[in-house]
């Protein structure tokens, strides 16, 4: 285990803006932090970085309180913010290097260091630019870099992918995915197409409290159910599929129908024997895979 989060409240006025919060990210695992604009997600971030005190709860990286011994857990984590913090008149070698000194690094270590990273980030190409010529996916590798320049245990990235082009996706999820492997790895994004592609475990959170914390396949598999698309030649009722779940139609002829079911296998059975009784020819039956998107969607609307 490197980071817990434990019944952590933070109040502004009237209003909460966490409201008792607890979840694990575990070493070697990278968990998707989700939730609408405005659901506790930066604070909560803010507050394991050391910028924000909550007024209950607390965050422990390896063992160590945030709250209570901020500086030792700054040593311990990096941070990417949404607004990548980077200066533009600086070369590459020369940022990461003021970045490395904050941390107390100096000399072959730093140094060594330094050129680590830029293999590690794929900056080789661009190491004698100054940060304000390279692209905005190269500035993410810089800005990841500067997050990782002290080896922390806990790395938080919180929107690393906003604004890259088809290709800086894809090299940036490998990089966040090489980069987790022996670290704790927290991913903040509204792109869910980069939690399904990167994370293992999903924490959503709506209106400052935890609304759903599980495995991605857990919660794909457990949410909502699942539904089959049933296609037939003849018109069918939806009254002969209600006993399986929630039925609707699927257009204007009404040969098409979606049922949300608790049991696949026995759904399944029992419509090809309904089929059969109702004499209907059978055109297809299609499994609908449920999104994270759709998830997502269901359970931060109330």
């Amino acid at each position: 285990m490197a980071l817990e989060v434990t019944q952590l409240t933070k109040i502004y006025g009237s209003q909460k803006a966490l409201d008792s919060i607890s979840f694990i990210a575990e070493k070697g695992q990278v968990l998707g932090f989700l939730g609408p604009n405005g659901a506790g997600k930066s604070t909560t971030m803010k507050i394991a970085t050391g910028f924000l005190i909550p007024d209950f709860g607390d965050i422990h990286i390896n063992g160590i309180s945030a709250i209570h011994e901020p500086k030792k857990v700054s040593n311990l984590v990096g941070y990417l913010p949404e607004h990548n913090p980077l200066y533009p008149d600086m070369y590459i070698r020369e940022f990461l290097h003021f970045i490395g000194g904050l941390y107390g690094m100096s000399g072959k270590i730093l140094k060594n260091r330094i050129e680590e990273l830029i293999l590690l980030c794929g900056l080789e190409l661009e190491a004698k630019k100054r940060i304000g010529q390279l692209s905005k996916g190269y500035r993410q590798r810089v800005g990841l870099a500067k997050a990782l320049i002290h080896d922390p245990e806990v790395i938080i990235l919180d929107e690393p992918t906003t604004g890259l082009d088809p290709n800086q996706l894809v090299e940036i999820r490998k990089l966040i995915k090489d980069i987790s492997r022996d670290k704790t790895l927290i991913l903040s994004t509204h792109i869910m197409q980069e939690v399904e592609a990167i994370c293992e475990k999903v924490v959503i959170i709506n209106r400052g409290k935890i609304v759903a914390a599980d495995l991605l396949k857990n919660l794909k598999s457990n949410q909502g159910n699942t539904i089959l698309i049933l296609e037939t030649e003849e018109s069918v009722q939806q009254g002969w599929f209600e006993s399986l779940g929630k039925v609707r139609y699927l257009g204007n002829n009404k040969n098409t129908v979606s049922i949300t079911v608790d049991d696949v296998v026995s759904a399944r059975k029992q419509i090809l024997q309904l089929l059969q009784e109702k004499n209907l020819n059978l055109v297809s039956i299609q499994q609908k895979e449920r999104t994270l998107e759709s998830i997502f969607h269901q359970i931060t609307q109330s």
